[in-house]
Parts: C-alpha cells; structure tokens; sequence
C-alpha cells in the first residue's frame, strides 16, 4: 500500500542548491497538495513543527519523513518523495537531507502499515543508497518496486 501511494506523481527529483528546510518541506509536499490529498494548512503545520521541535522528522541519514497531526486538512492517506540533487540542511547542518518524505495521516493508525513499508524500505542499505544515488523518479520508482 505505502509504495503504491509514490508514484510518478508523488515523487520529486530536483536541484537544492536554492532551497532551504522549509521550502523543501513545501515542494516535497506540493503534490499531494495539487492531487488533493492535503490542504496548505496541513503543510504549513509540518513546517511549524520542525521549528517548535526541533529536527526529529530526521529519521535516518539524509532522510526526513515531515508529518504532522491528522487534521481536516488530510483528505486521505497520503506519501511523497523528493529526492534533492543536493543536501538541504534540516534546522542546522548536523542535519543534511536529501530524502524528504511527506506522510499524510487521516488519524492516528491508517497510516502505520504506510510507515512500516517505508521502514522496511529504508531499512535495506542497499535500497537506501540507491535511493540516495537515483537521478530520475524512474530510477527511484525502480528502486521502490524492486
């Protein structure tokens, strides 16, 4: 389930040389904003997290799953990827991202067998380098399927 929801839609391969943490939370969550998966708010809501928290969506090296409590801005269970061709640092440089995963939870369970697949996924060092090295949403989609 949690695979099928990136798809060549959902999932970003782009330069980061412009872009700091919260515009890369922005882009990497834009399509699920243009599919109608979430509203603004909801993304507005992940960034502010971050800056109250802290960089805790840094779930492994160079990978960030943004979220944020379910709100009625999530329509519907929802993941993107954006690969960055370049580090963005997340709050400070100890935090280099080049992953940046969106998760939309509708409440506060639909979405756990979504974090276990993607857990498995990024689990295996192998998929997570190819991850890291993909250039195209091809390569990554691959890689996702594989």
């Amino acid at each position: 389930m949690a695979l099928d929801l990136l798809t060549k839609d959902t999932i970003q391969v782009v330069e980061a040389d412009h872009l700091n943490w919260q515009e890369a939370i922005r882009k990497a969550a834009q399509p699920l904003v243009d599919n109608g998966t979430i509203g603004k708010d909801y993304v507005n809501s992940m960034v502010e997290v971050v800056k109250k928290k802290g960089p805790y969506i840094n779930i492994g090296p160079e990978i960030a799953l943004a979220h944020s409590r379910p709100s009625q801005s999530v329509k519907r269970i929802g993941l993107a990827l954006m690969k960055t061709k370049q580090d963005v640092d997340l709050v400070n440089k100890d935090h280099p991202i080049r992953l940046w995963f969106v998760l939309a939870a509708v409440d506060s369970t639909s979405h756990l067998e979504v974090i276990k697949e993607l857990s498995q996924v990024l689990m295996d060092q192998s998929k997570q380098k190819a991850l890291l090295n993909a250039q195209s949403v091809d390569e990554i989609l691959q890689v996702l399927k594989g």
